[in-house]
């Protein structure tokens, strides 16, 4: 592993400290904090050559410690008590490094992760570790909920570079990582009985599976941009880190043409060029094209965009709403928070609502995972199979408004989150769309909506049934309209196949579904995987449940009850307004 360092690290000689010319390493003045530590290394086969290191230390080699010795004891020791850690509770990470042809694969991003899951399942406390700054160490870590310790940079020899302490606090997560380090951690004790390992599974065809492109990999659980504003010199720094790191497949920069509608959204008449420029230049007051607004980062896609500041964004973004939504409006939705849960229905309405700016915030619960058979109707892709349903919705909606406030629940709505997801996270939700198949979901989610008196939304997807239960007006109004009786949530834990389908059929009234979702009943498990969806009658749902919010949310008349928009009975020849053509 020295080795590695030393040929990576060295640089052509821009780091000397790291290949001297006696043949040893500058890793070798601390090789006692190798003895107890865990080490983790990542090949591409069992016994090729490394690709990428990690090292972590445990408390038992705290006198040691890298931070320890750059800071002294008192300092460090006064930095632990600073975050209410215990010296016995810390645990350091270091000697990350890779392989250059391995960074594009996102393997210092797994095995970074891997060293901090393992630390928490150890039971750390908290990690310490010091970072280098001029290639954005520092700012790598920040991705994993490290912060740096105030007056703790200074200027190494060896590594050519200032250096600063960082410290993360295993009770606050692991930042932008957090779900990540989560699913390791879970599953740390198998790879540490394992032993020597493959770290990272091959995909199920028996080929090798980079980070970030396997079926058990980052991309999996990734789903918040990144975002980076060049007016701040730490953003700058990442930013310039990040498009060096070889990760940035695709830079899309349309700032100008933006600028370009800002302009003319705030004044419809300005059509002249030179007009058009002066108002851009204004606009810029004097920054380059690139220094105004936001970069956002998708890790998902690999893509980096350049967009609009948040208010000017969301001008241009909502320009064409005005005249049915006007920008009072807008604002208006733009301040509410939506729950939705059951993200296959559900994701119609979810992204419906990101286009037509219903909400600024939301919550998203689904437990289950795409599949191939859900391509009839959701609106995803094969690169999609196998990826969480709330994680996909979260990224089609960040990828319309980078500004969004996302919370997601990848166990769908249970008994432990109810509480969270009503009115926890980042504040109370305003309005509830409920689409999920899970009987007691469906019935505690009213429940709680009832006494929280919050509005819920379903679709039925079949006949355009719209479900509206005002809540927030009818406090005592019976859920489902009184169709299920005084049934309690309590009641429908543990149901048979049978009684599923008979309450779920006494909830959209089995007198008025369609033919076709009546006959497929009897036909499930037998002719049938499940009961037909079409993804037609999915994007109608979407439309219907926005069209429902947004009067909701804005106080426009919008009563409970169940209404119908039957595209059978729509279509029908004597509906035709247009008369015979001659």
């Amino acid at each position: 592993m020295r080795e590695l360092r030393a040929r990576i690290l060295f640089d052509h000689g821009r780091r000397p400290g790291f290949a001297r010319p006696d043949g040893t390493y500058g890793d070798d003045d601390d090789q006692g904090l190798d003895l107890g530590a865990w080490h983790f290394i990542a090949r591409r086969e069992p016994d090729g050559p490394p690709l990428g290191y990690v090292r972590l230390c445990t408390p038992e080699s705290t006198d040691l410690f890298h931070s320890r010795v750059y800071l002294g004891s008192e300092r460090f020791e006064q930095v632990l008590r600073s975050a209410g850690i215990a010296v016995a509770d810390a645990f350091e990470h270091s000697r990350l490094v890779v392989e250059h042809r391995a960074r594009k694969l996102g393997l210092g991003l797994y095995l970074n992760a891997l060293a901090v899951a393992a630390a928490h399942h150890l039971g750390a406390k908290a990690m310490i570790g010091v970072s280098g700054t001029k290639d954005g160490q520092d700012h790598f870590h920040e991705r994993f909920g490290f912060r740096a310790v105030p007056d703790t940079r200074g200027y190494v020899e060896q590594y050519t570079e200032d250096v600063v302490v960082m410290v993360q606090r295993v009770a606050d997560g692991a930042g932008e990582c957090t779900d990540l380090v989560a699913r390791i951690r879970e599953e740390f004790p198998a790879i540490a009985a394992a032993g020597p390992s493959r770290l990272l599974p091959r995909t199920s065809s028996g080929l090798p599976a980079p980070v970030g492109l396997n079926d058990r990999g980052a991309d999996r659980d990734v789903w918040r941009p990144v975002l980076f504003d060049p007016g701040h010199a730490s953003d700058v720094g990442a930013l310039s880190a990040l498009l060096a790191s070889g990760e940035v497949r695709e830079v899309h920069d349309t700032i100008d043409d933006q600028l370009t509608e800002l302009v003319r959204s705030r004044d419809p008449s300005c059509v002249d060029p030179d007009e058009i420029q002066r108002g851009k230049q204004e606009q810029l007051a004097g920054l380059a094209a690139w220094e105004y607004g936001t970069w956002a980062w998708y890790p998902w896609s690999q893509r980096l965009v350049h967009v609009l500041p948040r208010e000017e964004f969301r001008l241009v973004r909502t320009d064409r709403n005005r005249g049915k939504i006007e920008r009072p409006e807008q604002r208006r939705l733009l301040g509410k928070r939506i729950g939705i849960i059951g993200l296959s229905v559900g994701n119609s309405a979810a992204v419906t609502f990101a286009l037509e700016g219903i909400g600024g915030a939301y919550k998203l619960a689904d437990f289950d995972d795409f599949s191939l058979s859900n391509l009839n109707r959701l609106r995803a892709g094969v690169h999609h199979l196998g990826v969480n349903k709330a994680v996909i919705s979260a990224r089609q909606m960040f990828e319309i408004d980078p500004y969004l406030d996302i919370e997601i629940y990848r166990e769908g709505l249970t008994e432990h989150e109810i509480v969270e997801f009503f009115t926890g996270g980042n504040g109370p939700i305003d309005l509830l769309v409920e689409e999920c198949d899970t009987p007691w979901a469906k019935i505690a989610a009213r429940e709680r909506a009832r006494e929280l008196g919050v509005p819920v939304v379903m679709d039925c997807n079949d006949r355009g049934m719209l479900d509206i239960e005002r809540f927030d007006h009818e406090p005592d109004r019976p859920l489902l309209h009184g169709r299920l009786g005084d049934v309690k949530s309590v009641d429908l834990l543990d149901l048979s196949y049978e009684e599923k389908v008979a309450l779920l059929l006494a909830m959209v009234d089995e007198t008025r579904i369609s033919q076709e979702l009546a006959a497929s009943f009897a036909e499930i498990g037998r002719t049938l995987s499940s009961w037909p969806q079409l993804a037609s009658g999915v994007a109608l749902g979407g439309a219907l449940t926005g069209e429902a919010a947004r009067r909701i949310l804005l106080g426009e008349p919008c009563a409970s009850g169940r209404f119908y928009t039957d595209l059978d009975l729509q279509l029908r020849p004597e509906r035709n307004t247009a008369g015979s053509a001659v």
